[in-house]
């Protein structure tokens, strides 16, 4: 039996989340993400959330067609639970670091998320990282926001 390395694809990375609600409306809202499908399992206590951004190539597709997608994963009850939160990876833990996504313009991105109250680990400014942001989705991951000058109009 052989496989074939050719058709390997990074298809996504999962988040547990706290509150579906905040985090969808942050992923689409804020960071214009589409909402691809969900599926929840009552009997297990979790719901799975599946966002992404337009793929002309991938029009009509299933998620396991596209690549870069974000799962978010939300067990059933945190939402009510006040001290409730992930270890994001993050701080004194360390390991894991964030995703990043790109942008057309950095200083009007984050003009725009200044607007809508995100919360910023890091803006262009601070640092010897003048090319890069760092904000925080609502359960405190963290989302590198790099400018592609590809996308400059």
């Amino acid at each position: 039996m052989t496989t074939d390395l050719s058709t390997y694809r990074y298809n996504h990375t999962m988040y547990r989340i706290k509150d579906p609600k905040a985090s969808i409306k942050f992923y689409t809202e804020v960071l214009g993400m589409t909402f691809l499908e969900e599926h929840h399992k009552k009997e297990a206590k979790f719901s799975l959330y599946f966002l992404g951004y337009a793929d002309p190539g991938s029009k009509g597709l299933v998620r396991l067609a596209r690549q870069g997608v974000l799962e978010l994963t939300h067990n059933h009850g945190t939402e009510d639970d006040a001290s409730f939160a992930y270890n994001t990876g993050n701080g004194d833990v360390g390991g894991y670091g964030h995703i990043a996504i790109t942008v057309d313009d950095l200083q009007a991105a984050c003009s725009r998320f200044d607007t809508l109250g995100v919360k910023f680990i890091k803006r262009p400014e601070e640092g010897s990282m003048k090319h890069i942001a760092f904000i925080a989705d609502p359960d405190g991951y963290r989302i590198e926001i790099l400018e592609n000058p590809m996308l400059k109009q």
